[in-house]
């Protein structure tokens, strides 16, 4: 029985240094993989640092692209606002050479048509009033002078 005491203790003192074993590889399997939870957080950390860099960095750079975008529709407005004021003084001037166009071809038209009348009817009046009116040919020259006009000529 002494022998088999004997054995009962080797084999606790096998199992105590089987179970410190086991202990201390628990141990280093907890600090490894402390140590290697550690190092994927501070590269998590890295990551995120990394990401949130580049966000601010495209923040700026959007930023930079508005402003000039913001820059160019100013000078394009400024640009179309300039056109369409001198569009609305060509409009003008336009409508006030059309109506004295108009008025021209009116004269023209009424010396055309009047001028076989007058041959006909009233012969003795035309030699007087040729001399003052459109029926002088002197006064015709004046009717072919150029009209001229200005944008200083329209005031709104």
């Amino acid at each position: 029985m002494a022998s088999s005491s004997g054995n009962s203790s080797g084999s606790t003192q096998l199992q105590n240094s089987g179970s410190e074993e086991q202990v201390v590889l628990v141990d280093q399997r907890k600090r490894k993989r402390m140590l290697s939870n550690r190092e994927s957080a501070r590269r998590s950390r890295m990551r995120k640092q990394k990401y949130l860099g580049d966000l601010m960095a495209q923040v700026a750079q959007l930023r930079t692209d508005n402003n000039q975008i913001l820059t160019t529709i100013n000078v394009t407005t400024q640009h179309f606002l300039n056109v369409e004021a001198e569009n609305s003084i060509l409009r003008a001037q336009m409508m006030e050479l059309n109506h004295r166009l108009d008025s021209l071809n009116e004269i023209l038209n009424y010396i055309n048509t009047s001028n076989g009348i007058f041959e006909i009817d009233h012969h003795e009046d035309l030699q007087t009033s040729a001399d003052h009116g459109f029926m002088n040919p002197l006064n015709l020259i004046l009717l072919n002078q150029p009209i001229m006009a200005s944008p200083d000529l329209f005031q709104y």
